[in-house]
């Protein structure tokens, strides 16, 4: 792969040296020209080219195909928290009912769940251990109650990758289901819903997809979605949706039971170029390029006498470098490099983080460590 040719597809790297993929990505040139074909269009020829919603249905192939899944298990969503919204308000609760996460979760993936006190539901958190959640732990906190596990294929803040393959097959044997919040992996680390048993996967498009942001994938299931009552009700729930002089309540028999109404076409387009591009790279090849790029990172902060939190176990690791200093203000290194040379990190659960993307180059993880000041 021509990695230096690659970086024409990104032009912040003429302005910045960008390492925060982890937060909001720049979106990619392909993305921009997506976009601008469809507000071209929209502009000369209004709806009546009819290309709009064929392209729609060909973006959510695309996406179905990044994590394994079918394009009738797709559904799109403004963000993250929406498709997560969609299994906390669509499953039917008991009292005494608990559902499994962790202390670490970005609270898209908790402030819902916590919702679900007021229907008796209890919610367990397993605790971070030196940057990593043990397999273990997560399964010692399932218990006969235990209705649902919710977590982030990739934790935020440590770059900590969970492994899926195990935790889906454990859940499943124990008719536990499983809830992954997968914005820092889609796009960066192989997902596949198939082998790792997950019932429902949200993901937004802003981060290593490198998309628009407020545009987002919701996957559920096939046989799930005769249990997951679609929470918000639209006229694209419903089958013929086009016959609007009749009211014919019957929701649609795949995941755009869950679409609702009109679709952020606009945003569509410019993930569907953003996803195009990736699927030219492939996931294989962008994965292990951040794996090398991230490991050269870790080397050099490490040697610069910063502890990295970050675990680089083979599986556990993503693109994501957290490392932290006990005699350093972060916060103003972080400060520091963005102003006085552009270099973009940021600063989560008091420690610097770096996610460079798969265009990044070796000179730019350099530049980074060099300009760190010496633990």
């Amino acid at each position: 792969m021509d990695w230096t040719a690659l970086r024409d597809e990104f032009p912040i790297t003429r302005n910045y040296n960008f390492q925060n993929h982890a937060a909001v990505a720049p979106m990619c040139a392909r993305a921009l020209a997506a976009a601008e074909r469809f507000c071209r269009d929209n502009v000369q020829h209004a709806y009546l080219l009819g290309g709009s919603y064929k392209e729609a249905e060909r973006v959510r192939q695309v996406a179905a195909r990044f994590i394994g899944a079918n394009a009738d298990e797709i559904c799109f969503v403004k963000n993250t928290t929406e498709g997560l919204n969609f299994v906390a308000n669509g499953l039917t609760w008991q009292t005494g009912d608990n559902i499994v996460t962790t202390n670490v979760e970005f609270p898209a993936n908790v402030y819902c769940w916590q919702a679900l006190k007021a229907h008796g539901v209890r919610v367990q958190m397993v605790f971070e251990e030196n940057g990593r959640i043990p397999l273990e732990r997560l399964i010692e906190a399932i218990n006969p109650r235990t209705r649902l596990v919710a977590i982030s294929s990739v934790q935020y803040a440590s770059g900590f990758r969970t492994d899926l393959a195990a935790l889906g097959e454990y859940c499943q044997q124990k008719g536990v289901l499983l809830c992954v919040d997968a914005i820092q992996s889609v796009g960066a680390v192989p997902i596949d819903v198939r082998t790792m048993k997950i019932d429902f996967l949200s993901a937004d498009g802003h981060k290593w997809m490198c998309g628009p942001e407020g545009l987002g994938i919701f996957y559920v299931r096939k046989e799930m979605q005769g249990y997951l009552k679609p929470s918000c009700v639209g006229w694209l729930s419903m089958k013929n949706a086009l016959d609007f002089d009749k009211y014919q309540f019957e929701y649609l028999d795949s995941a755009k039971r869950y679409d609702t109404g009109a679709y952020n076409l606009m945003g569509i387009f410019a993930l569907g170029g953003a996803l195009d591009l990736l699927s030219e790279i492939g996931i294989a090849h962008i994965h292990q390029r951040l794996i090398s790029l991230t490991d050269r990172l870790v080397e050099g902060v490490k040697a610069k006498g910063y502890t990295v939190v970050s675990s680089r176990r083979p599986g556990e690791a993503s693109g994501i470098v957290s490392f932290s200093s006990e005699i350093h203000d972060l916060e103003q290194i972080r400060r520091h490099l963005q102003n006085e040379h552009r270099v973009i990190v940021a600063l989560r659960s008091r420690r610097l983080r770096a996610s460079p993307h798969v265009y990044n180059s070796e000179r730019e993880i350099d530049q980074l460590v060099e300009l760190l000041p010496r633990h």
